[in-house]
This record gives C-alpha cells, structure tokens and sequence, in this order.
C-alpha cells in the first residue's frame, strides 16, 4: 500500500460515498513552501503524541487500547514500521514521557512503563501511578503532559454532555507528581480538553475545551483558554465561552468566570494543540499555537477536520486562521486530525485516527530551497 495514498481504506472509512484516488494526501491544502507527507501509516487508531529525548515517537490509542512506538533511524523522514509496546487497555489515549519513563492514561489509572526504551520489544510490566481517577465512558479518554513544574497535568472529563456533577473532580484538570499521590486540582469548568501545552516563554497553560452538544448547529463555540495560574473556573456547565447554559446559568454573573482566550467555532471539536518552537518554519510561526481540529460528529454540515493556527500577540490570542485542510471533501470527511507534535528538525508531525496515519509538515522557501529547510 503506496504511503501517500490508501484510497482504498479512505473510502471504506469515509462519511459519505467516495472512489479511488478521490482523497488524496496531494488533497491537503497548506500555505506557500509547506509541504505534507505520511510520516507513518502503520498507526491504527493513531491519537495523542509525545517524543522522547532519544527521538522515539510514542502514540496512544481511544478505541484501539493499544500503544504504539515508533522512530525514524535512518534519517529518511519517515518512520520504521511501528511497535506495538501495549495492548489490551483502556482508552490509551495520553501518553507523556519523562526521565526514561513512559507514563499512559487509561480511563481511571495512570500507568508507568519504567526505562522503556531498554527494548522495545520487550516492554516492562507498568507501574499504577495513580488509580484515583473515575472510570466514566463519556469523556473518560485523557490527554496527558508534564507541565514546566515537573508536575503530571491530567484532565477529567465531565460524564455527561451537560451535568453539574457534585464531585468536583468533574469537568476539571488536575495534577500530580510523577510518583503518583493525590491529584490536586488546576482549573475547573473545563468540560472536555483533549490538547493543553505551556507557552514557551511565559509558562502560562493553555489548553482547547469542546463546547456542549445539543444547543444548535451554530452554539456554543469550542475554546482555545488560557490558565495564567491555578484555580480559576471556566465556566462550565453554567456558561460555555460567553453562552449562558438554558438549564444551569440561572442568574449565575458570567464574569465570575474565566472567558476564552479564542472561540474556535462549534463543533469543531478542537483536540490537540502545540506552541510552534522549531525554527523550520518562516519566523512568524514561532511561538504561534496550531491546533488539530477533529471535526464535527452530529452537524448536518460537517466543520473542521483541519489544522488551524492561533496567532498571538503581547501573549493573548489574537488572530485565527486556516492552516491546512482538505481532510473534508464535498461534505465527507476521509481524515479526522488528533495532535500535534513537533520534531527536533522543527517539522510538525499530526496524527489521524481515522486512516491511522501520522503525517509530516515541513517547509522549504521558495528563494532557498537548498537552505536549512529543505526536506
């Protein structure tokens, strides 16, 4: 199977009718110098990443309750078939990685694979890190990452598409050390993030947030916030961005609460985000946040199933735009975008669930190409 093209699963998967050689990576659609390619097609499931420090790509699964590790050895820019270090969990979705260790989050457990890449192969039995996390199904998967404090920053989904659950660890993000110990809470209000990162100069978390079902097709917006510190409340369930919920606002003052840093657009479902830190790309993406957007479920006309970019300045958010797109065709989508991640070359590697694949997006300028960009 070419790994530029694998039309025939694309229109096995695909919402709506499609024939071969109609979804294209040549599709994808990404600014002048860019460039997208397949990094990896061997994927199923593909969800969140994290690298480690010796260059090896670590992929969890939602449905698949695998995880997978995978690296490129010999430089070719793409990487060797992928190792399947763990099976049989729980809605594997957030894998993190820190001092040899990989830690994954099931639904209700943090699981440690200490000194991991001895050999992969032969993966150690994992550690339970912490078991202190509810089992619910609906929004039970969780993105994991380390966060500048050394500190395990693990968010819980609310249980429901729009509830006020009494334990307070609904609708929340929490953290803990990597030993293991009792959660503690960072923010709450925050129905659903799957993709947080901390901007590269000031610290500050920043994480995307899906908005309610059920309002309409325009409302609520999902949310790019921002967390400066811990402790604040993002609104949810008694307001979604600046929507007052009809059943829990009550006469509730929106101020209270944190407002987004950006609404996305609803149902977009925007998933994982990454602050730009390489130097591949032109200047003006340093710093910036590109967020994969995996697209609506329940929307008549589907939106999103792209990459979009938040552009920043004086560090609050302030421009947003189309990055790349395609995955969506005549109303049917071939492609769902899942995370982000950036290579030490300063290529930006997205994951696709939906084809199981991971692409590569790099740049060369049109006035160098023999330059430091060049793929």
């Amino acid at each position: 199977m070419p790994g530029w093209l694998k039309a025939a699963l694309i229109c096995a998967l695909a919402a709506g009718p499609c024939s071969a050689g109609t979804a294209r990576l040549s599709d994808i659609r990404v600014p002048p110098g860019f460039k997208i390619e397949v990094f990896a097609d061997d994927v199923p499931g593909a969800r969140s990443l994290c690298l480690s420090p010796s260059g090896v790509l670590y992929v969890g699964t939602r449905t698949k309750g695998k995880v997978y590790a995978l690296a490129d050895r010999d430089g070719d820019k793409k990487a060797e078939r992928a190792v399947v270090i763990a099976s049989g969990l729980d809605m594997p979705n957030g894998v993190a990685f820190r001092d040899g260790a990989l830690y994954v989050a099931e639904r209700s457990r943090i699981l440690r694979y200490d000194n991991i890449e001895r050999d992969l192969k032969r993966p150690p039995r994992p550690a339970v890190v912490s078991a202190a996390y509810p089992g619910d199904a609906s929004h039970g998967w969780k993105f994991i990452r380390f966060g500048p404090d050394g500190l395990l920053y693990v968010p819980v989904g609310a249980p429901c598409n729009v509830c006020d659950p009494e334990e307070p660890v609904y609708a929340s993000i929490t953290r803990l050390p990597p030993a293991g110990g009792a959660p503690e809470l960072f923010a709450r209000g925050v129905r659903n993030t799957v993709g947080f990162d901390w901007h590269p100069k000031t610290g500050e978390l920043w994480f995307t947030d899906n908005g309610r079902d059920w309002l309409g097709p325009d409302s609520p917006s999902d949310e790019l916030n921002r967390a400066p510190r811990a402790g604040l409340h993002f609104g949810f369930p008694y307001f979604h961005g600046r929507v007052p919920d009809p059943e829990y606002a009550g006469d509730r003052a929106p101020s209270a609460y944190a407002p987004p840093e950006r609404e996305l657009g609803a149902h977009v479902a925007a998933l994982g985000m990454r602050f730009y830190t390489g130097a591949m790309f032109p200047a003006e993406y340093k710093d910036q946040i590109f967020i994969a957007e995996h697209g609506s479920w329940n929307r008549l006309s589907p939106v999103g199933y792209r990459i979009t970019l938040v552009r920043l300045k004086d560090g609050r958010a302030a421009g947003y735009e189309v990055f790349a797109e395609g995955w969506l065709r005549k109303g049917s989508a071939w492609g769902r975008p899942v995370d982000l991640e950036v290579l030490p070359d300063g290529s930006l590697l997205v994951s696709d669930d939906r084809l199981g694949m991971i692409y590569r997006i790099s740049y060369s300028s049109p006035r160098n190409p023999g330059g430091p960009g060049r793929n």
